[in-house]
């Protein structure tokens, strides 16, 4: 009897040391939200294999039997559970040093304080601003890098200091965030940029005073693994949210809103950044829904709504003569209502460069002007701009599934370069009419172009007819 109990206990000792790699395992891959239950399917399939197909004696696993009904639930004992913050995440209330939140004192003090904490934490951070309040702040730097990842939980409301004399040091920017890695900004709050005493005083709105700058609402630099997601961004003093120098960043579930005669507010501004996703985000505002700028790659925009505002622009590109590269952008799924432009691309004469690799599919236009355009002449200035023969190229352009109506005769307008044409433009499946239902237009010039299958309208075919266009025609 003896030799008999010893191979039993040490098959059990196996046994158990099998079954908590095998509970482990199971549990882990059923995934962390689901601990619980994953844990309970781990033990109790590992009992009822070995029970059935290695012992004969059931007894033996009266003991195990018991792990598998009473599982250890870290649950109940305080853990998260939800795969997304770390259980030993430590929050850093604004309010905790000293912020008012009454939208007439300057909260910048806490705001420092408590950043500087949360940054310096050596476990997960979530810096945060309470719910129900309006905290008035004075332009600010959030520096990284942080110790560990962070999580700005914005609840309430930023608003922005009015008083002109506070933006001195900095005149570019109001909140501006630097060099954090595995950054997240959340919390369904509001950023308001307070800006209508900027837009009075832009050369814009008033042609008499000088031109300069006013500073972005909110700007992400050389951030790394970032996530934007569910904000508010509103009356920004000139562009609503930068990323810039910025990789790896998911944007979602943006609103931005600004008066439609705001000058320079861009919504959602890209430079120098790769790898970006924007998605089911709501833009409008006086300038540009979406601007995409030098040095950005890897951009995929989807599920955008804009309107009003200057459309989606990949541009300006080239100016004062400087280089510039973009590629790689694809604006899926889109929905423009009322906009001065629709998909556009725009280079000032005398750049060099180039931007490729582009794709528009999937987007509905409603009463805009210009929905597709590319302008390698653009001047946005009062004098006119001097002919020069270097450009910005255009390659590798399509747009497909183009619909709606256009507020002008011209709903396809490529004026393009003279000395550097634009090569490799397809349009498949297009079909713009105007707003009253006539027949829409095509203004090409010096276009390498390919229509596919249903193109509405569509470019002159004979360049002896329309001087103004030139390019291959394909019915596939």
């Amino acid at each position: 009897m003896a030799p008999q109990r010893c191979i039993t206990f040490f098959s059990c000792v196996i046994v158990l040391i099998i079954f908590c790699i095998s509970c482990y395992t199971f549990s882990y891959h059923e995934h962390v939200r689901n601990y619980k239950s994953g844990f309970s399917k781990a033990c109790t399939w590992y009992i009822k294999t070995v029970k059935d197909f290695m012992f004969q004696d059931s007894d033996v696993f009266d003991g195990l039997a018991l792990i598998s009904t009473k599982t250890f639930d870290v649950v109940s004992h305080g853990a998260k559970g939800d795969g997304k913050k770390d259980d030993t995440t430590k929050t850093f209330d604004v309010d905790s040093y000293g912020a008012k939140g009454d939208g007439k004192k300057d909260d910048i003090k806490a705001f420092k304080k408590a950043w500087k904490e949360a940054c310096s934490s050596k476990t997960a951070a979530v810096f945060h601003v309470a719910k129900n309040k309006k905290y008035l702040v004075a332009p600010i730097r959030f520096e990284g890098p942080c110790k560990a990842s962070i999580t700005m939980q914005i609840s309430g409301t930023i608003l922005a200091s009015e008083q002109e004399s506070k933006y001195k040091k900095d005149e570019k920017h109001w909140l501006r965030v630097d060099k954090v890695e595995d950054l997240v900004i959340e919390g369904g709050g509001v950023i308001d940029g307070n800006g209508d005493s900027w837009w009075k005083n832009s050369c814009k709105v008033d042609k008499s005073l000088p031109c300069k700058d006013a500073p972005t609402a909110l700007t992400l630099y050389k951030c790394t693994s970032l996530t934007v997601n569910n904000l508010k961004i509103q009356n920004a003093q000139k562009m609503h949210i930068s990323f810039d120098h910025c990789e790896n960043v998911q944007v979602s579930e943006i609103q931005i809103t600004a008066p439609e005669d705001s000058p320079n507010t861009d919504g959602i501004h890209v430079t120098h950044t790769q790898n970006i996703t924007i998605s089911d985000s709501v833009i409008g505002t006086g300038d540009d829904c979406i601007s995409i700028v030098s040095g950005s790659q890897g951009v995929l925009a989807t599920g955008i709504t804009c309107g009003p505002g200057h459309g989606i622009s990949i541009g300006s590109l080239g100016s004062k003569n400087s280089e510039a590269y973009v590629s790689d952008v694809t604006i899926d799924g889109a929905n423009l209502t009322g906009t001065t432009n629709g998909v556009r691309i725009k280079t000032w004469q005398g750049g060099s460069g180039n931007a490729s690799n582009i794709m528009f599919r999937n987007i509905i236009m409603n009463n805009v002007s210009n929905p597709i355009i590319i302008d390698q002449n653009y001047c946005d200035q009062e004098k006119a701009c001097k002919e020069q023969d270097d450009a910005v190229e255009i390659i590798n352009v399509t747009y497909q599934n183009i619909t709606g109506t256009s507020a002008d005769k011209e709903a396809i307008i490529f004026d393009c370069s003279k000395s550097h044409p634009c090569q490799g433009i397809i349009l498949k499946q297009i079909n713009i009419t105007q707003v009253d239902g006539d027949d829409a237009k095509a203004i090409c010039k010096n276009v390498e172009l390919t229509p596919v299958k249903i193109v509405i309208p569509r470019c002159s075919e004979n360049a002896d007819q329309d001087q103004l266009a030139f390019g291959t025609y394909s019915s596939y």
